[in-house]
């Protein structure tokens, strides 16, 4: 149980107690939620139950908290009960409980912080960029969020499946087949023109070179519409490639690659578009098949099958959503979209009813643009090939590490700035150095300490008694709540935040107290709290998908 589950129970038993002697009125116990104050000096954790309860009996809320804490049987752990205006209970923890956890983040390592949220079956599906180019720093910034919020599920419980959907089927990977095949033609000399709906960025004319130094001109003997479907298949092969390899580097994997072309294949597309039409979702009309979505709330229809019989994206959606959650069985699914879809949510939502299904088991996180810069410029073009800048020129321009952290250090729905010059700087204004140096710090720390033969595993943590050394204790546990927010809602911007917040109370801690010193116990007990920092802030780093360097 946590802390916070254990101080909201003891709330709640001695509300019940003040209720059975008359001490409540008639008033229905609200929801009771545990926080952290805003100053330290307010304790560890309070509770505003005094205030709720105050509009429900017509009490002062102080009066409230005053018969609440008289009313408190034993709270475990807890060394300090009191009121505080203008209506709050705040707990101060005991030493010795703080003490104790060193021991527990000791023995538990990397799995210290784990809750226990639930146990059900959650697909998030993330970037799934159409497989007609590379990845640009929008899609960077989508898959650095998926990946950590499934690090953080699994740490929370749940059975994470992370799926990147293909886009391989529809008017898009024609226009690709059309484009690529120009361009391949241009790179054997010959004219050749660019369809006006097509693809015309740089990395054409590269795939266009690649395909022709290893083919040659195989695909040119081919008949034009046979050359032009199987230079295309090889093309989006070659993407798709680059896509997989970009996202290894920012150290993003997926359980599953589905194809949007199964789902016509095995006929889940018609099965599902036949449930719709017996439904009575479905009309008819400017030789087209619409999805009757505004008799269900949304602001109009939506076309499913267009005027030439081709499948509208929005069509395929619906099968595979109808894959995820019937077929599959997945309990909740979290789809994370571009900017770009934001129209999109309403008519997923009212599909879902449609289906049979609770809208509230499909979650869609919408990010914002990314616009990045050095210092106070904005960077707009690729200096390699006069395009928009890719994911990969970031990545090899700063790192994976910076990558991540930058990427979630807003949430999802804020427009964020991304500084290319400083992610790469080396000093305490980057905050992924700063953080990366803490634990280099600690690493550096331990390597002395193996040097000198001192052997720490039984150091007492009873002689942690500076208010450094328990202010360091109190941000460490506070790892558990913070992978609770996470998991519960669904924003790993709290994760960078809380790396940044360790990090400088380690750096506070190392400043203020000798490690090493000639008292051999009170350096045992130190080094024991050291490396219990080195284990949460590697956690930290972890959950974010960044390595924990012994170095910098």
């Amino acid at each position: 149980m946590s802390f916070r589950k254990q101080l909201a129970d003891t709330l709640e038993k001695a509300f019940i107690k003040a209720k059975e002697k008359g001490l409540m009125g008639d008033a229905n116990l609200p929801e009771i939620t545990i926080e952290r104050p805003a100053k330290p000096e307010h304790g560890d954790f309070a509770s505003s139950l005094p205030l709720k309860l105050a509009r429900l009996t017509g009490m002062k809320p102080m009066d409230i908290a005053e018969t609440l804490i008289q009313n408190i049987e034993s709270a475990k752990d807890v060394e300090q009960i009191t009121p505080a205006k203008p209506g709050f209970i705040n707990f101060t923890v005991s030493k010795e409980w703080l003490n104790k956890q060193v021991d527990v983040i000791c023995k538990e390592g990397e799995d210290y912080g784990n809750v226990k949220l639930g146990n059900q079956k959650v697909q998030i599906e993330f970037v799934s960029g159409n497989p007609t180019g590379p990845l640009h720093v929008g899609h960077g910034r989508g898959a650095v969020l998926g990946s950590t919020l499934a690090n953080v599920l699994k740490a929370a419980g749940y059975k994470v499946f992370t799926e990147y959907y293909v886009n391989d089927a529809g008017s898009q990977l024609e226009a690709f087949h059309q484009s690529l095949f120009a361009r391949y033609q241009q790179a054997l000399g010959k004219e050749a023109e660019i369809p006006g709906n097509g693809y015309h960025g740089n990395y054409m004319i590269d795939l266009a070179k690649e395909i022709v130094e290893k083919y040659k001109d195989k695909f040119l003997q081919m008949p034009p519409e046979k050359g032009v479907a199987e230079i295309g298949k090889v093309g989006i092969e070659m993407v798709m490639s680059m896509i997989k390899e970009d996202l290894g580097i920012l150290g993003v994997e997926f359980d599953e690659w589905f194809s949007e072309q199964s789902l016509f294949k095995s006929g889940q597309f018609d099965k599902t578009m036949k449930m719709l039409k017996d439904g009575n979702y479905i009309t008819e009309r400017e030789n087209a098949t619409w999805f009757t979505s505004s008799t269900m709330g949304d602001d109009r229809d939506n076309v499913l099958i267009r005027s030439d019989g081709t499948p509208t994206y929005f069509a395929s959606d619906i099968a595979y959503h109808y894959n995820k959650f019937v077929s599959r069985k997945f309990a909740n699914v979290i789809d994370i979209w571009g900017a770009d879809h934001q129209g999109h949510v309403s008519r997923m939502k009212v599909v879902m009813n449609a289906l049979g299904l609770d809208p509230e088991r499909l979650e869609i996180i919408i990010c914002q643009l990314v616009t990045l810069r050095r210092g106070q410029e904005v960077v707009k073009i690729s200096k390699r090939s006069g395009d928009i800048i890719s994911l990969r020129e970031v990545l090899d321009e700063v790192g994976p590490d910076a990558c991540r952290f930058f990427f979630l250090s807003r949430s999802a729905d804020s427009q964020m700035d991304f500084d290319l010059e400083l992610a790469i700087k080396q000093s305490a204004d980057n905050p992924v150095y700063y953080v990366q140096y803490a634990h280099a710090r600690i690493a550096s720390i331990l390597k002395n300490a193996a040097e000198k033969c001192l052997d720490y595993e039984d150091g007492r943590v009873t002689l942690l008694t500076s208010e450094p050394e328990l202010t360091l204790i109190r941000q460490m546990v506070r790892i558990s709540e913070v992978i609770e927010t996470v998991a519960t809602t669904h924003e790993p911007h709290h994760l960078p935040f809380y790396a940044q917040e360790l990090a400088t109370v380690f750096h506070s801690f190392y400043k203020q107290c000798r490690v090493i010193s000639d008292d051999a116990d009170m350096s045992c007990a130190r080094l024991k709290l050291v490396k219990a920092a080195q284990i949460v802030l590697a956690r930290t780093l972890h959950l974010m998908g960044m390595t924990a360097p012994d170095s910098m």
